[in-house]
């Protein structure tokens, strides 16, 4: 039953290998269990009711992903996103958490709509590489902002803005040592390594006493404080176009980079590089954005950390399947989730931030007029503490950069287009 829902044979992989493959694929993006609902509990949410939206959003995006595209990647609430929804939105622009999970369903629905149009094409190929990779380590120069926040190694001063924590208080030097740990079991090729940091910290603190231990195992913990809270209505006013479009913007590419990549990985590209059910595993995400909006979380979508479970022979749909189900048991772990203090999850961001900043290499820093607006793209999101201002800043700089070099070739009508549409948005010329 299995090999012909899945057709094990016909990519030369066996159920033992998908379940395999599926284990390694939870181990690697498990720490999302632990750092979102810290994240996203810094708004106002229930916690408890974080932990099970983010388990039954990862359980059902991985299930819909394996079932309809048969492809071996899992879903999660995205970092970054989760980030953007609580530092930016509700804590920095001021909405509520429930305008924000209506920002996060309408930006769903476009996804969908996109997906189902075939737009996504058009739009990923107006957006230029460079702009693209900035976007990224934007989003992880964020990252790790918040990590060194939560770790109490970086403070605010009044007089620089930011300055230097005290290194003597347990946080930072707890934090500190987890970072290493993650990235020593990293390079070492230890499965879980972002996982067993954070419960390395966790423990740590606990026995020391820094941080007060709540258990194991229990019943999953009421849904009820989020599911179906969401303020679509509020989410429809003007102010907060720019920031669906962020959710969108950045779901768009982060998603279409990490399927392309994993897929890349385990073979499932065609002689021409297309991505053969494409628009089924797009489908497949922006299905799981909406119905994690609806159970109370940031947007979910799919995980580079499933190329983990590729490396560890997963072909197909199964190793999805095989997650959903490991995200569907963790549920019963939710004592342990709310032991886990903020300075153990901080080393997982900034391990994150690492990753995600690699993707500078591939751009021409020799070409001032791209090393300048992708320095202006990464810089502007951690300084204005916003992944919508800093993605306004790097369209308008490359438009006029290009312009006044003579390079209007190298521009199109879409990418114009929203240059504008920042321009206005930022209040310029009196708008």
């Amino acid at each position: 039953m299995l090999d012909s829902l899945f057709k094990l044979k016909a990519h030369g992989t066996n159920v033992r290998t998908e379940i395999l493959a599926g284990i390694t694929t939870f181990l690697a993006m498990a720490y999302i269990l632990f750092v979102n609902p810290s994240i996203l509990g810094e708004t106002g949410m229930d916690k408890g009711a974080l932990f099970v939206a983010t388990c039954l959003a990862a359980a059902i995006g991985s299930a819909v992903m394996g079932l309809i595209a048969n492809y071996p990647i899992a879903l999660a609430p995205g970092m970054g996103l989760n980030a953007f929804f609580t530092y930016t939105v509700v804590l920095h622009l001021g909405h509520t958490w429930q305008v924000a999970l209506g920002a996060v369903f309408i930006s769903a629905v476009c996804f969908f709509l996109l997906s189902i149009f075939r737009i996504r094409e058009w739009i990923i190929s107006s957006i230029p590489l460079p702009l693209r990779s900035a976007i990224a380590a934007g989003i992880g120069l964020f990252l790790a902002l918040i990590a060194l926040r939560n770790a109490g190694i970086v403070v605010d001063n009044p007089a620089t803005l930011v300055g230097l924590g005290d290194l003597a208080q347990p946080a930072p030097v707890l934090a500190i040592l987890g970072f290493f740990l993650i990235v020593a079991l990293e390079a070492l090729a230890v499965r879980g390594a972002v996982l067993i940091g954070i419960l390395v910290v966790t423990i740590v603190s606990i026995v020391m006493g820094f941080t007060q231990f709540g258990g194991v195992i229990s019943m999953p913990p009421s849904l009820a404080p989020t599911f179906l809270q969401l303020d679509i209505k509020g989410a429809l006013d003007v102010s907060l176009i720019s920031v669906i479009f962020a959710f969108l913007f950045v779901d768009l590419f982060d998603n279409s980079g990490t399927l392309i990549a994993v897929a890349k990985r385990a073979g499932l590209m065609d002689k021409t590089g297309h991505m053969p059910k494409m628009g089924r595993a797009l489908i497949a995400d922006s299905t799981a954005a909406l119905t994690g909006s609806l159970l109370g979380t940031s947007t979910t979508t799919s995980y580079i950390e499933s190329a983990a479970g590729v490396t560890a022979g997963g072909r197909t749909g199964l190793t999805a399947i095989v997650v959903a189900i490991l995200f569907l048991l963790a549920l019963f772990f939710a004592p342990l989730a709310g032991s886990v203090p903020a300075f153990a999850t901080a080393p997982a961001l900034l391990f994150v931030a690492v990753l995600m900043l690699s993707g500078l290499a591939e751009v021409d820093w020799d070409d001032i007029t791209l090393a300048a607006p992708v320095t202006v793209t990464t810089l502007a999101m951690p300084l204005t503490y916003s992944i919508a201002n800093g993605i306004a800043f790097g369209f308008i700089t490359w438009t006029a950069i290009k312009l006044l070099t003579g390079k209007w070739q190298e521009l199109n009508a879409p990418l114009v287009v929203l240059s504008l549409v920042f321009v206005v948005k930022l209040g310029w010329f009196g708008a």
